[in-house]
Formats: structure tokens, C-alpha cells, sequence
């Protein structure tokens, strides 16, 4: 079965962090590059991160650079994103998504990839 399941979201206070996973199965995911993107009520989907396969070569938003770490558990066949000194702007629904091997310089754009996952809750708030 061909399967990303993201977990890890919540509610957390500003400048609180949250450790996002990304579970694969049904393929490996280490041929593969996964992406991160967001979406919030009212906002086009936003692509927030991305990690290549063979390389690990990685990319962020301009929004979560310095603030985000993006990472890979081949073992685990498991990405995650580490979000730190979070905001209430980064309130949204978290996606993963499958891409082929590199991320590339168009990683941000949604329709480069081909499997997405279900999506896990952040909600940043006092």
C-alpha cells in the first residue's frame, strides 16, 4: 500500500517548537525527494521545505529559513521537519508530498509532485 502519513502537529505557543513526521510505506523512501507544504484557511498552498534523495540537498521558504529543519531516517523511511520559534502566521495544515529523487529549483510548486500525504494540524496561538 502506497502511503505518507504526517504526524506530530498540535498546538503550541509562539516562539514554541513542534517536530513533524512524515511515515512512508508502501515504496522506499529513499528514492525519493519529499517536499513539505502548508496550507491555511483562505491561502494558497505554500511550499515550505524540501530534502533530495541521493544528494540530501535541502530548501526552505524564505518564511522558515533559519526556523525549520528539514531531515531523513532512510532506516525509518521517515522525514522530518523540525520547526522552531514558531509563529502564529504558521498556522496550517502541514502536507508531505513524494517528488522524484531531487527537489530541483521548482521544489515549491505543488504540482511536481505525484503522492501526498493526508496532512497534520499546527495552530500557533497564546
Amino acid at each position: 500500500q502506497l502511503q505518507l502519513v504526517e504526524s506530530g502537529g498540535g498546538l503550541v505557543q509562539p516562539g514554541g517548537s513542534l517536530r513533524l513526521s512524515c511515515a512512508a510505506s508502501g515504496f522506499t523512501l529513499d528514492y525519493y525527494a519529499i517536499g513539505w507544504f502548508r496550507q491555511a484557511p483562505g491561502k494558497e498552498r505554500e511550499g515550505v521545505s524540501c530534502v533530495s534523495s541521493s544528494s540530501g540537498s535541502t530548501y526552505y521558504a524564505d518564511s522558515v529559513k533559519g526556523r525549520f529543519t528539514i531531515s531523513r531516517d532512510n532506516a525509518k523511511n521517515t522525514v522530518y521537519l523540525q520547526m522552531n520559534n514558531l509563529k502564529p502566521e504558521d498556522t496550517a495544515v502541514y502536507y508531505c508530498a513524494r517528488k522524484s529523487r531531487f527537489c530541483g529549483g521548482y521544489y515549491y510548486r505543488s504540482d511536481n509532485y505525484d503522492y501526498w500525504g493526508q496532512g497534520t494540524q499546527v495552530t500557533v496561538s497564546s
